[in-house]
């Protein structure tokens, strides 16, 4: 990567933006725009997923900037009703095709859906995917440990990544602490909490005044420095940047508890339970 921003080792040797930038619900071609001004503001890591049905958007975004190919970092994720091995190594393909892409550079399964209880045949094919020369790195989103040790017995093929729901409110320390100790890396969805919960937080924001920086920042910053990588979305250039503007501060071991303190037991946004939630 050429730009500033640090980088993650995967167990599988790539390397991976600590910061990304994500597109949930970014369509069409404001869509597109919005990509290539993230990668303009120095983004290199773009996040989508097939049930975003953003995947044409974010290629022309990608195809529309002046970044080569070799710089960006791609995921993708594949959606629940795919999970058929057939079915998911076409979608995969297909995949390509909507974003022009010769490869993408992560493919994760989405959510483990175990009512529907196919995600290890989804993770077969993501295995043949890999070798395929469709993805480099593959993983899992929303996995909890029982899931992910039941990928490893049945196929000894451990997740690179394991992208999670995870923000102030909802630390997710045993499970960062489960990722941590299989050498697969968190990445956090709503990092931000959608702007509806930690957004507003007054420990957070006297922790920003006393820093200088925005809440936001003060959030992101809180995880990188647990060896998280956040996925933030936003549309405006001035927020974009903004939320990569966090390697120039320091969070001290006493304010990282304090954030650390926020944390609530039913502190997900939705009630979204990976045991027990199904997206298709």
């Amino acid at each position: 990567m050429s730009n500033n921003i640090p980088v993650f080792k995967m167990h599988d040797g790539y390397k991976i933006p600590a910061v990304g930038f994500g597109t949930s619900s970014v369509l069409g071609k404001s869509g597109a725009e919005s990509v290539e001004n993230a990668l303009k503001n120095g983004y290199r890591l773009i996040d989508t997923a097939i049930r975003y049905e953003n995947e044409g958007a974010v290629g022309e975004g990608i195809r529309r900037s002046s970044v080569p190919r070799e710089e960006v970092f791609v995921t993708s994720k594949l959606r629940g009703g795919l999970y058929d091995y057939d079915r998911a190594l076409a979608a995969i393909e297909e995949s390509l095709f909507r974003t022009g892409l010769e490869y993408f550079d992560l493919f994760l399964l989405h959510w483990p859906n175990p009512k529907q209880d196919k995600y290890t045949e989804a993770w077969k094919a993501l295995i043949q995917a890999q070798k395929n020369g469709y993805v480099r790195s593959i993983g899992v989103s929303n996995f909890e440990p029982a899931h992910i040790n039941r990928l490893i017995d049945e196929t000894s093929v451990k997740p690179a990544v394991n992208q999670i729901e995870l923000h102030p409110y909802f630390n997710q320390k045993e499970l960062r602490e489960f990722n941590k100790e299989h050498d697969i890396i968190t990445e956090s969805w709503s990092p931000l909490s959608r702007a509806r919960t930690v957004i507003y937080d007054e420990t957070l924001k006297q922790l920003a005044e006393n820093k200088n920086k925005e809440i936001a920042q003060v959030i992101l910053r809180w995880h990188y420095q647990h060896g998280v990588l956040p996925i933030p979305k936003a549309s405006s250039s001035e927020h974009q940047q903004a939320n990569l503007n966090i390697f120039d501060f320091e969070l001290t071991e006493v304010e990282m508890q304090e954030i650390d303190s926020l944390t609530q037991e039913e502190g997900r946004i939705d009630n979204q339970n990976p045991n027990e939630y199904e997206e298709f």
